[in-house]
């Protein structure tokens, strides 16, 4: 909340909305790459905003997908849920060299 605020809009030029979101509701992958391992999606470019995500590396797969599927619900969003699977998918192809 204290980031993206409690309805979702974000802080301009700060942190970005996540109603609408283009990545939010876009490749669940990218999604978890960047809230669980801070890879910042190439269609956000650096700089564009001040702040950096904070990694969450510490939730289990089903935990984080529980996660990405309410921001993916909420907020005006209407992307399908994410599973366990997904994300331990996505965060293997970025361990990958």
């Amino acid at each position: 909340m204290p980031c993206h605020r409690e309805d979702g809009q974000g802080i301009a030029h700060v942190y970005p909305s996540r109603s609408g979101s283009a990545i939010v509701g876009g490749d669940p992958g990218t999604l978890a790459r960047w809230v669980i391992r801070g890879i910042r999606p190439d269609s956000l470019p650096s700089g564009r905003y001040i702040a950096a995500m904070p990694q969450f590396g510490w939730l289990k797969d089903d935990d984080a997908a529980a996660l990405l599927t309410y921001l993916r619900t909420h907020f005006g969003n209407q992307a399908p849920a994410v599973d366990a699977a997904t994300v331990a998918a996505a965060l293997h192809a970025a361990a990958q060299p």
